[in-house]
């Protein structure tokens, strides 16, 4: 496992994994880590690019290798010598064997093997880089996911405590008119609202189960595991925009990325640039040959020896492919500046617009607390009110509704707010719990 994985896994983890039916934020970022396929998948493509750093990859050191040759012929040959005489062979046998070590390195080649060991150094923090935003892009997505989760719990428990509401009303109701307090309306409207309360449970029901599948395939996991969340969020209200915009510039992976293929684009064009030099090789080699013919001045001979030389070759006249090659290369660090500038000032644009998000978000935690409270009050008058009989049905159901409504808005609220602090954190690169 590389060192990100590991820094990711030791920064969002301090406590070790076991069966238990809460599954913490913690936990589950965790899990995502170590299991989820794009993150093993982008771990994977990193260690190709480490392993691709080599000296040997880059051309710098010389290669070595074993040769071996063997020709062999069955020929009748018919000659007449200069002197006269006459010789004719019938299925001559001819052999020639040849076998040796040989060497060939690069001495120079206009820097061209430097610029491209050094391209192979950028290429793995590109990597890097690539594999930080996978891990960032779905550690976001496994606390989005897992704090809806607690939103959508919060809002079940608040279903859950109008439908008791609703319950005894039913049942007060029922008593009323068994009394003759009441008509049967009553009655029938009490219990229209409670089956409308059980339907919207039934529902809320099946939007938490699918969200946990959801969660289960984010961390990898069969969609039937079954766990409960944690029952509220904190949200951090102290984030200074400051900060994070440095941190964005420091840190962004996508940014880091884009500054990364600048300086692989300007490597790009040092190789480029690399053919106006010469370029000098050596060889060399141990190479050991026998030759046997029956038919020729000579019969049989055997060599063996050292052997080296240096070649040299050096571009003159390439059809002006020289001249376009560079400007092409020019024109893609171009590129690659610009795309720095725009990612930087689209960065930022989204950094800002987040972070009013974030303070919008923060305030309303607040006014929607207080609307809680008061819907909270304003129901326990309701319903007392409702049991002397001082106040009609339709009346009792509106601070019903509207208690359970503040409920569902104070905790998407925390919900909103959670989430602008995740993107903002996402946008910085410091994603921590």
């Amino acid at each position: 496992m590389n060192n990100i994985l590991k820094f990711f896994i030791l920064l969002f983890c301090s406590l070790p994994l076991s069966a238990q039916e809460l599954l913490t934020a913690e936990e589950a970022v965790r899990i995502a880590l170590e299991n989820n396929y794009s993150i093993e998948m982008a771990r994977n493509e990193l260690e190709i690019d480490q392993a691709s750093v080599s000296l040997g990859n880059a051309g710098i050191l010389p290669s070595l290798g074993l040769t071996a040759a063997s020709n062999n012929s069955i020929q009748s040959t018919r000659q007449t010598r200069a002197d006269g005489n006459l010789i004719e062979v019938d299925n001559a046998r001819n052999n020639n064997l040849n076998y040796g070590v040989v060497l060939d390195w690069t001495l120079f080649d206009g820097f061209r093997m430097f610029a491209r060991y050094d391209q192979l150094k950028e290429l793995e923090k590109l990597g890097e880089a690539e594999l930080k935003q996978t891990v960032l892009t779905h550690v976001s997505d496994v606390l989005i996911t897992y704090y809806d989760l607690v939103q959508q719990q919060q809002q079940l428990q608040a279903l859950d405590s109008t439908m008791v509401i609703s319950e005894q009303r039913v049942e007060l109701a029922q008593n009323r008119f068994t009394i003759g307090r009441s008509s049967k309306l009553e009655v029938l409207n009490a219990q229209v609202d409670l089956n409308t309360d059980r339907t919207t449970m039934l529902r809320q029901q099946e939007l938490y189960t699918n969200t946990k599948i959801q969660l289960n395939e984010i961390l990898a996991r069969e969609p039937n595991v079954d766990f409960t969340v944690q029952e509220d969020m904190e949200v951090q209200e102290d984030l200074l925009l400051h900060e994070l915009e440095r941190l964005a510039m420091e840190q962004n992976p996508v940014l880091q990325a884009q500054l990364i293929s600048r300086n692989i684009a300007q490597l790009e064009l040092r190789q480029v640039k690399a053919g106006r030099y010469p370029t000098v090789e050596a060889n060399s080699g141990y190479i050991f040959s026998q030759n046997e013919s029956p038919v020729g001045f000579t019969t049989f001979g055997r060599t063996e020896g050292f052997n080296y030389g240096f070649t040299a070759r050096m571009n003159i006249f390439d059809g002006f492919n020289q001249n376009r090659n560079e400007k092409i290369a020019r024109l893609q660090v171009e590129n690659s500046e610009v795309a720095i500038e725009q990612q930087s000032q689209t960065l930022q644009s989204q950094l800002n617009m987040a972070y009013q998000t974030y303070l919008t978000n923060i305030s309303l935690i607040e006014l929607e607390s207080e609307n809680e409270a008061i819907a909270k009050e304003n129901l326990e008058i309701t319903m007392e009110k409702y049991r002397i009989g001082t106040i009609p049905t339709i009346e009792f159901r509106t601070a019903q509704l509207n208690y359970i409504n503040a409920i569902v808005r104070h905790s998407n609220a925390k919900f909103q707010a959670k989430l602008s602090e995740i993107n903002l954190k996402e946008f910085a690169g410091n994603l921590t719990l």
